[in-house]
């Protein structure tokens, strides 16, 4: 274990990302104190309401929380707290230029590299169970349309978790596999309050699904480690019906901030995904389906395509995901300025969607919070044009680093459990094509590595035999051959 740490911060330093704090940032978490709750007009005290976290198990930096109040002429109000990092994360301060430096928590087969010290993500700045904290209230509005009114609002408030519960028990009660859980049971109203969430989400996600929201399952490859703490496997990470609420809740959010700042004439940085430059070879691979899919991009004819996929068949779903995932490229950041009209997200289907939910571990929500924060202060923009544009460009190449270690990683991590079974053959998909290489990825363990031999004619979305050839753990090197 002690190894593969070693090679996680080995492999920051050289994407420009740093592994440890400072000691200027760790004299400054050393000095902070809980800020006072504040009180007055500005700011709400919704502390009554039942808040609650939806997490994952191992989960302590907790961004955000959710409630539903009593619908309304048919529309559905769902509030999203989010956690107030900015009341301790001060522009120009040693914390600040650290976390504007690495822009992301780093998430690694061997450990978390978080953005801002535990003492702040994991405590003062994260929205624990029990305690009360100030936050920036997002509301969305549904009802027969995405947005129900013109404008989502936005405003201070003082907030308390009152349970902080796990995704796969929640999703577990939902789909009536299992009783409510503990916490749900012993907490009045908590059941019923859950149950409109769910059904807010659900129909979130079908007006999502109407405008081309792709119906996309990713999962992604976690860690297991045994009782000594040696890693012992990389198991799927699979989605659920709690996540797949969370998320929607923080898309439609995200979508809101976006308005909010516009409508107050304010920039705001923006995320988006271009159109699928390999557009052909997604609309081949649905032809081998027997689907047919437009000469050019739209993304409602796709996911038309995947949910037919989905149903037919679910259980080899998540190989055609990851292959369409490959083949739609990742997300950038840009400035956005009120009038302008900034590209949209493709898998997504929206055309104003900011990431301003999680300020713990990602610095462009930060970001987004200091500019929500200002609007609602009636103060100008903290931020030029042309630092937001810098930003933006260093958001998204840290985001580009920090994934690539993270692949890394997890390739050292696969090139260790996989190190005792060269020569074995497995069952592969082909992830990526191009004049470096041609990668795949094995499902047990899950684990991307490079075909060195027999590789001529695949292509994305392809599904070889290979046998395991070598493995370099120092370097996450995975070696395959297509299989005879």
């Amino acid at each position: 274990m002690d190894s593969l740490l070693n090679l996680a911060r080995d492999a920051m330093r050289q994407r420009g990302l740093q592994p440890e704090f400072p000691a200027a940032v760790e004299r400054e978490v050393a000095a902070l104190t809980a800020p006072p709750a504040a009180a007055g007009p500005a700011l709400r005290d919704l502390r009554e309401l039942l808040w609650c976290s939806i997490d994952n198990d191992d989960s302590r930096d907790l961004d955000q929380l959710t409630v539903a109040l009593p619908a309304t002429d048919g529309v559905q109000r769902i509030l999203v707290a989010i956690a107030d990092v900015d009341a301790l994360v001060h522009g120009g301060s040693a914390i600040d230029a650290h976390a504007r430096a690495n822009t992301t928590s780093v998430y690694t087969a061997a450990g978390v590299f978080p953005m801002l010290p535990l003492r702040l993500s994991n405590d003062l700045s994260s929205l624990n169970e029990g305690e009360d904290r100030t936050a920036i209230v997002i509301e969305i509005a549904v009802g027969a349309t995405i947005a129900a009114t013109p404008d989502g609002v936005v405003y201070r408030a003082l907030v308390r978790n009152r349970a902080q519960l796990t995704y796969d028990s929640v999703a577990a009660w939902l789909d009536g596999k299992a009783g409510a859980p503990a916490k749900v049971a012993a907490l009045p109203g908590l059941a019923e309050q859950l149950q409109t969430q769910d059904r807010a989400g659900q129909q979130l996600k079908e007006l999502r699904r109407q405008h081309g929201a792709l119906s996309l399952s990713t999962p992604e490859a976690r860690p297991v480690f045994g009782q000594d703490g040696v890693l012992t496997d990389l198991r799927a990470d699979e989605g659920n019906r709690a996540k797949e609420l969370i998320a929607g809740f923080m898309i439609a959010a995200n979508g809101v901030t976006a308005r909010f700042l516009d409508r107050h004439d304010f920039p705001s940085l923006r995320r988006f995904l271009r159109a699928p430059e390999r557009w052909e070879r997604i609309a081949e691979i649905a032809a081998g389906f027997g689907a047919q899919l437009p000469t050019a991009p739209n993304p409602i004819a796709l996911d038309a395509f995947l949910t037919q996929r989905r149903l037919a068949e679910p259980e080899k779903f998540a190989e055609l995901s990851l292959t369409i995932v490959k083949l739609l490229g990742s997300g950038e950041y840009m400035l956005s300025r009120p009038g302008h009209q900034a590209p949209g997200h493709f898998g997504l289907a929206v055309n104003d969607y900011t990431h301003s939910t999680a300020p713990n571990r990602r610095y462009p929500d930060l970001i987004t919070q200091r500019l929500l924060k200002a609007a609602l202060a009636g103060a100008p923009p903290p931020l030029s044009d042309a630092e937001l544009t810098q930003l933006a460009q260093h958001c998204t190449e840290q985001e580009d680093n920090a994934n690539r270690v993270e692949r890394q990683v997890r390739k050292s991590a696969a090139a260790l459990l996989l190190a005792p079974r060269i020569g074995q053959v497995f069952s592969a998909i082909v992830t990526g094509v191009s004049a470096k290489g041609t990668w795949v990825r094995t499902s047990s363990p899950v684990a991307e590595g490079r075909v060195v031999q027999g590789f001529e004619g695949l292509d994305v979305g392809d599904k070889p035999r290979v046998e395991l050839v070598g493995v370099d753990a120092a370097r996450g090197f995975i070696d395959f051959r297509k299989a005879l």
